[in-house]
């Protein structure tokens, strides 16, 4: 059975999800759908706490699905602009599993990380799959991974 190392950058599912179909990304199902595949060994969710009690239901729920949830705190600048970016985080332990794994699946539509499944692929010899929203993914990303799973209604809510 392979191997497998799950990433998953929630805010952009979050905002992709809701800004095509107006509904969210239904986690549960997408576990059971790779979990049928193969052996998890690194499921990781990478998300943003703006200290908010439905955040923290929602990453409770992500939890008791198997994911390990990472939280990088919301910061409000003086100027108004936002910051809450998890893309070197997520790549360091993308780098750190893909030497113990046989598939890194990738949930995002951000084509800075067409470069770091080029370099697993050629480093480790790991699959590389993406699922992310059509039409919001880059299309850098989408040639960069063996496998692209558009993330259609049959994976919301």
């Amino acid at each position: 059975m392979p191997t497998i190392a799950l990433f998953v950058d929630v805010q952009n599912i979050y905002y992709t999800t809701r800004d095509t179909w107006k509904r969210p990304f239904n986690y549960r199902k997408f576990w059971d759908t790779v979990s049928a595949q193969g052996d998890i060994r690194v499921a990781n969710a990478y998300a943003i706490d703006r200290g908010d009690e439905g955040q923290r239901r929602f990453q409770d729920a992500l939890r008791h699905i198997g994911f390990t949830v990472r939280l990088k705190p919301y910061i409000q600048r003086a100027d108004g602009s936002a910051k809450g970016d998890w893309d070197v985080g997520i790549t360091i332990d993308v780098l750190e599993a893909a030497s113990r794994v046989d598939r890194v699946i990738l949930l995002s539509g951000d084509g800075d990380f067409d470069l770091l499944l080029d370099k697993i692929r050629l480093d480790h010899g790991v699959s590389t799959e993406v699922y992310g929203v059509p039409g919001l993914t880059a299309h850098s990303l989408i040639q960069s991974a063996d496998t692209f799973h558009p993330i259609t209604e049959t994976l919301l809510q």
